[in-house]
């Protein structure tokens, strides 16, 4: 499949996206007599490509099959995918366009946490439900607003529970901090002192990097030189390579714990000998085709993938085609004449179960827009990602 920069179409087969008008007022915008316009906005040309490319895939991979199936409620599912390159100020211009000009019924399902902060508000502002994000920041749902639903669990909700469930099994003393200076990490480091003030413990070490760091030489040493015997870490594919690998080179010894931003297919293989034994947080289990493990649908939902697309996927294949999967039951059940909150009415009785992609159930309710109830633990060994600890129950 062809992606060109700024903005991608999506629809069933590839084709193009032409605007919808609005069909029955202003609460159903994007409703026509023989479609539903979706919108997103995602990284598909900069620095988190290789995170929005197969989750835009997965998402397309379930908009197909559920649009030959013949759709939902008579009407075929189209996605409009913008390309905001993970820049906040064009994530504002690509949501503004998809509210105004394209005029969605929703946006679903779009990538990024600075990016999600900045373009958000516009959306809620005209009620238009904010489903799903590709983000783990608390503003995803939090505070509470009716437009606005998660499917990821938070970072610091993940890090508190990766990290009492480390300690409890590898006595840590001395804990230091990798992260990067924006709001997510700054959820990671408030969830890591939280959990060492309850452990009686101080934090030995913090060191922060900006956007896009290649150079992480400084932030190894100052880490280095604490001598923790744990460093948490708040990073993404590129940067998560690049600060293990610094503090390998320069001798330290310790072990780190990752977030779900920082679990990749890639990293085991772009990172080598330095990244073995690297744990992180997912929602998901990491699948090889090989794998004898795997179940039968598992293999069947990857070749069609393999098949669609030319490649395997990964996690961020299994969440779009799950953001999908859930959006479309809820809007099933949100009637003929879908609108914003009838959709809310039917998320909030949403209930997705454990499933072969190996997800963990979902629950949503009136007060309860984060769906999501546990993580694993996974590691690096041998060149790939093992689950290390199934399913730790959020604290």
């Amino acid at each position: 499949m062809k992606l060109t920069r700024r903005k991608i179409g999506l629809f069933a087969g590839g084709a193009c996206l032409a605007s919808m008008s609005p069909s029955f007022g202003a609460e159903a915008q994007g409703i026509s007599k023989d479609h539903i316009l979706l919108g997103t906005t995602q990284d598909m040309s900069g620095p988190a490509v290789a995170v929005s490319k197969p989750f835009v895939w997965g998402m397309q991979l379930r908009l197909d099959q559920i649009n030959t199936s013949g759709g939902i409620n008579g009407r075929a599912l189209r996605l409009q995918v913008e390309d905001h390159v993970y820049d906040p100020k064009k994530a504002v211009i690509a949501t503004e366009k998809l509210l105004t000009s394209d005029k969605v019924f929703a946006i679903v399902g779009s990538m990024g946490s600075s990016t999600l902060l900045a373009s958000m508000p516009l959306v809620l502002a005209k009620n238009i439900p904010y489903v799903f994000p590709l983000s783990s920041i608390r503003e995803s749902f939090d505070p509470f607003n009716k437009y606005k639903f998660a499917m990821l669990v938070p970072f610091d909700t993940e890090t508190r529970a990766g990290l009492i469930e480390l300690i409890s099994k590898k006595g840590y003393k001395k804990i230091a901090v990798l992260i990067q200076d924006e709001q997510w990490g700054l959820d990671i480091l408030r969830a890591t002192e939280g959990v060492l003030q309850e452990d009686k413990l101080q934090l030995a070490a913090k060191a922060t990097y900006k956007r896009g760091a290649t150079d992480f030489s400084s932030q190894a040493q100052r880490l280095k030189d604490a001598n923790p015997d744990l460093i948490v870490v708040g990073t993404a594919v590129r940067e998560t390579v690049s600060a293990v690998t610094a503090l390998r080179q320069i001798g330290y010894a310790g072990d780190f714990m990752g977030t779900s931003a920082s679990f990749h297919k890639d990293i085991p293989k772009m990172g080598g000998k330095p990244l073995e034994g690297f744990v992180t947080l997912s929602g998901f289990p990491m699948m090889y085709r090989d794998n004898p493990k795997n179940s039968a649908e598992l293999n069947k939902w990857m070749d069609a993938y393999q098949a669609k697309f030319g490649q395997e996927p990964d996690q961020y294949s299994a969440t779009g085609y799950l953001a999908i999967e859930m959006f479309a039951q809820a809007l099933q059940k949100a009637g003929n004449n879908p609108t914003s909150d009838s959709l809310v009415a039917a998320l909030e009785g949403l209930r997705y179960p454990s499933g072969f992609l190996g997800n963990s159930e979902y629950v949503f309710g009136p007060r309860k827009h984060d769906g999501a109830a546990a993580v694993r633990l996974s590691t690096i060994k041998d060149g790939r990602w093992e689950i290390l600890s199934d399913k730790v129950q959020l604290r």
